[in-house]
C-alpha cells in the first residue's frame, strides 16, 4: 500500500504578492515549545542515562505539553512548563521501574538531600536552617527549591492552592533568613 505524495499546500496569495504572513499565536508557541524539545531531552537524558528511554519520555513530554501551552506564552513561561511536564513523565517513569507508587517515590526524595555539586558544609547549613522551620515551611521549601517543583505541583503535592503556596513559600524564606545558625 504505497501512497502518492500529497501536493504541497497552496500559498496565501498575500505571501506571493511578498507581504509578510504572520502565523497564529498558538504556531509560535509550538514553535517555541519544539525549539525547547533539545534541552528537555538532554534533561531527561541526564537522569535516565539512555538514549531509547530519553526519546520516549521526551515524546511523552511533548504530547502532553504542547497541546496545553497558552496562546502568546512567553519563552520562559514554555520552557518552565516543558520542565516541569518532564520532571512529572520522569516520576512516572521512576515510579514503574521502581515498583512504587508516585507518592511513595516523592517521599523517598524529600528524604534525599542533593549531594552533587554541593559541598558538605553548605548542605549541613541548609539542613540546620530547615530543621528549624516548621513543617509546612520546611515542605514547601524542599519541593520547590531542592525538588525543582512548580507552584502549581507543590501545591498538588500539598493539597493548597498557588496562592496560600505562593505566600507560604515567601513566609517560609523570611522565616529561613532569620534562622540563627551561631547558636
Amino acid at each position: 500500500m504505497t501512497s502518492e505524495p500529497r501536493p504541497p499546500d497552496p500559498v496565501p496569495e498575500e505571501a506571493v504578492q511578498g507581504q509578510v504572513v504572520e502565523l497564529p499565536a498558538a504556531s509560535r508557541v509550538a514553535d517555541m515549545a519544539i525549539d525547547e524539545l533539545e534541552m528537555i531531552y538532554a534533561f531527561i537524558y541526564s537522569r535516565v542515562g539512555n538514549r531509547a528511554d530519553a526519546e520516549d519520555l521526551t515524546q511523552q513530554v511533548a504530547m502532553k505539553a504542547i497541546p496545553r501551552l497558552r496562546q502568546g506564552s512567553p519563552a520562559s513561561a514554555v520552557r518552565g512548563y516543558l520542565f516541569a511536564t518532564a520532571r512529572s513523565v520522569l516520576g512516572g517513569f521512576w515510579s514503574t521501574r521502581l515498583g512504587l507508587s508516585e507518592s511513595e517515590l516523592h517521599e523517598d526524595l524529600a528524604m534525599a538531600m542533593p549531594q552533587s555539586g554541593y559541598s558538605e558544609e553548605s548542605v549541613e547549613r541548609v539542613t540546620r536552617i530547615l530543621e528549624q522551620l516548621s513543617d509546612n515551611y520546611r515542605r514547601v521549601l524542599e519541593l520547590r527549591f531542592l525538588h525543582g517543583y512548580s507552584l502549581k505541583e507543590v501545591a498538588a503535592e500539598m493539597r493548597s492552592t498557588v496562592g496560600a503556596v505562593k505566600v507560604m513559600q515567601l513566609r517560609a524564606l523570611r522565616a529561613a533568613a532569620k534562622v540563627r545558625l551561631d547558636g
